[in-house]
């Protein structure tokens, strides 16, 4: 067997050991489609190309807040370059690198009813009425519109740990929660503005 043989044969191995224990496998070229969630729970196609994430459990909701129930969807996975296509700088940098916005640099009371949505991937996140100003300059809500909706980690970027919380539809950060909210929960989710797209209720 040749040098160039031998490698090639070690690299197969190398990925196939890869795969056996879960590891990733990229995607290039292709036509793999992934949803995006919209406000009645229809699937959108992103563009061909885009890496495949596997599926997920959520509850979809309708704009007006009325609960689709839950839904099977596929976790929208986007290349970096993709991600800046679809996310102005500061939601990028806060979304796809954890970052934080500064204070009061975003909308941060509750503009009326209506639910907050993922600014990546459109997944229903919290809903107006369990929002609350803090006095914190971000926006805070009592608890989640679905458990299902968010993920929470923990974060040690400060020497210090925090539970932070991501949107279980694309794995973009949102903000951290705290146990020092109001009633009933005790819980304050602190969001950041850049990452939440807020869908006004509407009557009839």
């Amino acid at each position: 067997m040749s040098r160039i043989d031998e490698t090639l044969a070690m690299d197969r191995r190398r990925f196939l050991r890869a795969a056996l224990a879960g590891g990733a496998v990229a995607v290039a070229g292709g036509s793999l489609l992934a949803p995006r969630l919209f406000a009645r729970g229809t699937a959108a196609a992103i563009p061909a190309g885009t890496a495949a994430g596997g599926d997920v459990l959520l509850e979809c909701f309708a704009d007006d807040g009325h609960r689709l129930g839950p839904c099977h969807v596929r976790k929208l996975v986007l290349t970096d370059a993709q991600w800046h296509q679809r996310l102005s700088d500061d939601a990028f940098y806060v979304m796809r690198r954890n970052g934080t916005e500064r204070a009061f640099s975003g909308p941060h009371e509750r503009p009326g009813p209506g639910l907050y949505r993922c600014a990546g991937c459109d997944t229903a996140l919290y809903d107006a009425a369990t929002q609350y100003d803090s006095g914190t300059g971000w926006p805070s809500f009592w608890q989640p519109i679905a458990r299902a909706n968010v993920v929470e980690s923990r974060d040690r970027a400060f020497g210090w740990e925090r539970t932070a919380i991501s949107c279980a539809g694309c794995d973009s950060h949102l903000g951290h929660v705290f146990d020092d909210g109001p009633r009933p929960t005790g819980l304050r989710y602190c969001m950041n503005s850049v990452a939440l797209r807020f869908v006004a209720a509407t009557s009839g």
